[in-house]
């Protein structure tokens, strides 16, 4: 039995199911967590379906998330999407219900839960769910509402189809869920627009980016000026593919000091490897696209080295 069939067949033998994602969460990760409940809801009326894990962080126009008792986990099916690891899920909790199921296009180097649904290749887990929908049209119902969040979902991943892991699968799929009718330029504005002090930070991040003579480029924004420009951590993240659109540069992060003094660490690169580099230092992620922690700026030296040490060794294969 295929584990997309172990999932539906699990699905289908639980009243109450409680879907999480991670923390700080993106598009993709609310597209694929509130797109699966959407069809599971139209699709299982009897069912008791919730969505949970806190603040949305300014993708409110997206969805929301319900606020629910312990108890509830009680002989609860718990569904966890676009999430690579535990310690990274929203809201805790996630552990206390009967089973627990883990959907993500993540490496998989740290499994949880009773059923795995894991495909690397997928350009994001909202475009896991369409696949799930469209395996099993005969039992489960698309919604515009589900199609109007797992395309945001994808567009949000793929950086508007830019990205490698953009695939003809992926566009096919996108198109399916445009025939659900839902405003999709509306959706694509919503994704793309920035707040004012973003748009100064941007302007900050091109007249300051570090970029050495074989592509390695770096930023670091500090508390103070962060507070400058009137940014929470949150925002930062709208600024992280800028660098990439500079002819010259072949990777590149984003050091955003946080208020404890460590720096959170947003990499991303067009070639070298760098989710090997982010392992290293209490992250992960994808091959082009990850995430780490630094506790210092001696740290921050230490990845930006790194990045440049992937950059040669891509350049010299």
């Amino acid at each position: 039995m295929k584990v997309q069939e172990e999932i539906l067949a699990t699905i289908k033998a639980f009243d109450r199911i409680i879907i999480h994602r991670h923390q700080r969460p993106d598009p993709d990760a609310l597209g694929s967590q509130v797109g699966l409940a959407e069809i599971l809801r139209a699709s299982f009326p009897k069912k008791v379906i919730y969505q949970v894990g806190g603040p949305v962080e300014g993708l409110d126009y997206l969805a929301l998330m319900q606020t629910i008792p312990d108890d509830l986990y009680k002989g609860a099916l718990v569904i966890v999407t676009d999430t690579a690891n535990a310690p990274r899920v929203s809201d805790q909790r996630y552990d206390q219900g009967a089973k627990l199921i883990k959907i993500d296009h993540h490496p998989n180097d740290e499994p949880y839960g009773e059923l795995v649904w894991v495909n690397t290749k997928a350009s994001s887990c909202s475009e896991m769910i369409v696949s799930f929908w469209q395996m099993f049209q005969n039992e489960l119902t698309m919604t515009q509402e589900a199609a109007r969040l797992l395309y945001a979902g994808i567009v949000g991943d793929t950086g508007r189809f830019l990205y490698p892991a953009t695939t003809a699968t992926t566009l096919r799929l996108a198109a399916e869920l445009l025939d659900y009718g839902f405003d999709a330029p509306k959706i694509n504005r919503q994704l793309d627009q920035v707040s004012r002090s973003v748009a100064r930070l941007s302007g900050y991040v091109y007249e300051n980016i570090e970029i050495d003579e074989i592509g390695a480029g770096k930023v670091i924004l500090s508390q103070e000026l962060q507070q400058r420009f009137g940014v929470v951590d949150s925002e930062t993240s709208a600024v992280v593919s800028l660098p990439g659109k500079i002819d010259e540069v072949l990777a590149w992060a984003i050091f955003v000091e946080q208020p404890e003094g460590y720096y959170r660490v947003r990499m991303r690169s067009k070639g070298p490897v760098i989710n090997e580099i982010a392992k290293r230092h209490h992250g992960g992620g994808h091959p082009l696209a990850s995430g780490a922690n630094a506790k210092d700026l001696e740290e921050v030296a230490v990845i930006y080295q790194e990045i440049q040490a992937a950059i040669k060794e891509f350049q010299a294969e």
